[in-house]
Order: C-alpha cells, then structure tokens, then sequence
C-alpha cells in the first residue's frame, strides 16, 4: 500500500506536457466535430494522441471535465472569464451577443452545433462550462439582469427566456449560413427582440428553459405518442 501511494504521489508530482495539453485539446474538439458529444471517450482521444488512458486520468476525473478543459483551451476562450458589466442594459446585452459570435467563429460551424448538442444530452454541460469560463454569451447572467432591475431598466420578474431561446439560436443559423453577424444586426435584434421580450417577460408564469439553458425540455417522441395511441384506436375499431 505504502508503495503504490508513493508511486500515486511520483504520478501527480510529474511537470505537465504542454504539448501533450495542447493535443489533447486538438483531438477533443476533432472528435466532438465528427461524432458529437456521445462520440468522445478517453479510449478514443488516447488513441488519436498515441498517449495512455493513464495520462488522460490523471489530468481529468471524467469525460465532462475532459471536454470542457478542451472548450474552455479552444473556442470559448477567447473573450470569456471576464464580467460584463456595461452600466447599460443594452451594452450588456450587446456585449454578451458579440461574445457569443465570437466565441462560435473560433471553432468551424459543425463544431459550434456539436457543442450546443453536448449540452442538450447531458444537461449540466452547458452550466459547467460557463461556471468554468465565465459568460460566454450563450445564457444571460443573472447579475445582468439584476444590474437593469437595479437601474430601473427592466420590471422584476424577468425570465432569461428570451435571450437564451433567440440569441444563440439566430446566431448559430447565421453562422451556419454564413450571412453577417455585423454591429447593425446585433442592435437590431437586440432592440427589437431580446430586450421587448426580457421585458415582456416579467409576471408571466415560469417560461420554458432556451434551448441554450442546458436543461431545455424535449419533445415526446413519436413512438410513444403512437404507443399510447394504438389502443384507443383499436377501441374504437
């Protein structure tokens, strides 16, 4: 026992592989790009970067960790961490919309749908790795919102709703599409849509999680649907 905690102590002791950490980055974000979420494992990011299992254990406790080292390393990093904090409701919205354009222009398209997927099969994804880069524009801070209920800008009561349904969404289509996301779209949808939409928020009973929220719900299935269908129909047959 005494040996092996030695060795365990040697393990966490050695100096870290920048060039390794680099790699493993690279091989997270080529496999999230062309298997998604559900397609990344420590098996197959070892084999890709001709390394152990081992050496991916201990630097990551699980895959969640794993990939969001590697989004926090690569497209989400650059621009993120810091606190928005404009003094304006619409800069801080404006703000957050340029983050999140910039932060979906760092990975290719394919690679920016893959990750908003991830967040949709494990639900805590999305809030992880905002918790571990800071805002990235994909949700709206609650000290955001705070910050304009404070100033007089927004009623109390508002729901994130509107932002983490429309923005994300409108911005990745346009990425998708490859149609400009430049400072006169932004305003105008921040104007004519986010900001309307926070206010008319206010009041209403609990609205739907974004689909950016990390914990939107889904659909029913339409097997099931049909399922518990069937013996209605063969009643009435």
């Amino acid at each position: 026992m005494t040996y092996r905690n030695s060795r365990e102590g040697t393990a966490r002791g050695r100096p870290r592989d920048g060039a390794l950490d680099q790699r493993i980055t690279a091989v997270v974000l080529e496999v999230l790009a062309e298997s998604g979420y559900e397609g990344v494992s420590f098996e197959e990011v070892a084999r890709r970067c001709q390394t152990s299992k081992a050496s991916l254990y201990r630097r990551w406790g699980s895959k969640r960790e794993m990939v969001i080292a590697a989004v926090k390393a690569g497209p989400a990093r650059r621009g993120a961490g810091e606190p928005i904090d404009t003094g304006s409701l619409r800069g801080d919205v404006l703000s957050l919309c340029r983050r999140l354009d910039r932060t979906m222009r760092a990975a290719d398209s394919q690679t920016a749908m893959l990750l908003l997927q991830a967040g949709l099969e494990d639900p805590d994804l999305c809030e992880d790795i905002e918790n571990a880069v800071g805002p990235t524009g994909a949700r709206l801070p609650r000290q955001v919102i705070d910050a304009a209920i404070a100033r007089g800008e927004l009623p109390d009561g508002v729901d994130p709703f509107a932002f983490e349904e429309v923005v994300g969404a409108a911005l990745l289509l346009r990425r998708v599409n490859g149609l400009a996301v430049d400072e006169e779209y932004l305003s105008a949808l921040v104007d004519t849509v986010v900001t309307p939409a926070l206010r008319a928020s206010a009041g209403r009973a609990p609205l739907p999680a974004g689909i950016f929220s990390g914990h939107p719900a889904r659909a029913a299935r339409k097997t099931a649907a049909h399922e518990t269908a069937a013996p209605d129909a063969k009643e009435n047959a």
